[in-house]
């Protein structure tokens, strides 16, 4: 015979799950930031933790929204149905005490829809995006759902510790792939001097051409920075020599440039294989603001 099942559980474990995957969400993201190319301006670290831990209550209130409105019913709805289809032959005898794990998606799916789908239509969303909102939403509040299921004392203990203990060894695991490379942590391309012939534009329109026969030619490089418009624009213009070094590594690869009043003589490799910057850091020492020159398209 099978223990009464508790809604009340249920809505607390699924409330649980939902804050976890935002958390598990969190963690993926901060590891594929590592991953990709450091932005021209740095990120205020304390002020995204203090953010995240400020809209937490608010995280928390949609999680118990979401479960009260659609992890809750699709329980209750496939725990009827499920005694509906035991009460037929056929059905009880292929099912078993199993329907409830099938029947819970599909009711949180048929739930999930006509909000989903109403709201798209009113405002013309694109159909792709919006199934894919609708089957990711609906694999979320599944996944509450389902482990909310089991009628066993003391589950709401347990999928607070093994979920999270799932969120840290992620974060664990992340960070040590990343350590020893089993993650592909970023790193700027090693571009060579074949690369570097052609034009290369900055955010204000400042380009630097560089020739195969080692010239250079500046016209505006050094424009305002796009996170100070107001402040001060020391820009140069005219000709001279570039040269490329290829350093210990990547990371010391530099590109030399010598044109009369131009203050920026050195710039490092960034960006992308595909999309290659060369840069400068700008501001107090150590600041971390980038001024950067992308490879114009198309340029040889």
């Amino acid at each position: 015979m099978h223990q009464k099942r508790s809604y009340g559980r249920v809505l607390l474990v699924s409330t649980l799950v939902g804050n976890l995957e935002v958390a598990l969400a969190v963690v993926v993201v901060l590891l594929y930031v590592r991953t990709q190319p450091p932005p021209d301006e740095p990120p205020d670290h304390a002020s995204i933790t203090g953010a995240l831990f400020s809209a937490w209550p608010l995280v928390a209130v949609i999680a118990f929204l979401l479960s009260l409105v659609l992890v809750l019913p699709a329980v209750a709805l496939s725990d009827l149905a499920g005694r509906l289809l035991a009460g037929h032959l056929l059905a009880g005898r292929l099912l078993g005490g199993r329907a409830a794990w099938f029947l819970a998606p599909l009711m949180v799916a048929a739930l999930l829809a006509p909000p989903v789908f109403g709201i798209a239509a009113h405002n013309d969303a694109q159909t792709r995006p919006t199934l894919v909102f609708w089957v990711s939403a609906t694999a979320s509040l599944s996944l509450g759902a389902l482990i909310a299921l089991p009628r066993r004392e003391g589950l709401t203990g347990r999928v607070a510790l093994w979920g999270t203990a799932v969120v840290a060894g992620t974060g664990l695991l992340g960070a040590f792939g990343l350590a020893v490379g089993l993650l592909p942590a970023y790193e700027p391309p090693a571009i060579g001097p074949r690369t570097m012939v052609g034009s290369w534009v900055d955010h204000t329109g400042g380009t630097l051409v560089f020739s195969p026969d080692g010239r250079v030619t500046a016209s505006g490089v050094g424009g305002r920075h796009h996170t100070d418009p107001a402040g001060p624009a020391p820009s140069c213009s005219g000709s001279g020599t570039w040269s490329y070094e290829s350093g210990r590594d990547v990371w010391t690869q530099k590109v030399r440039v010598d044109v009369p009043g131009c203050s920026r003589p050195a710039w490092s490799v960034g960006g992308t294989a595909r999309q290659p910057r060369i840069q400068q850091e700008v501001g107090d020492p150590g600041s971390g603001r980038l001024y950067r020159l992308r490879k114009a398209s198309g340029g040889s």
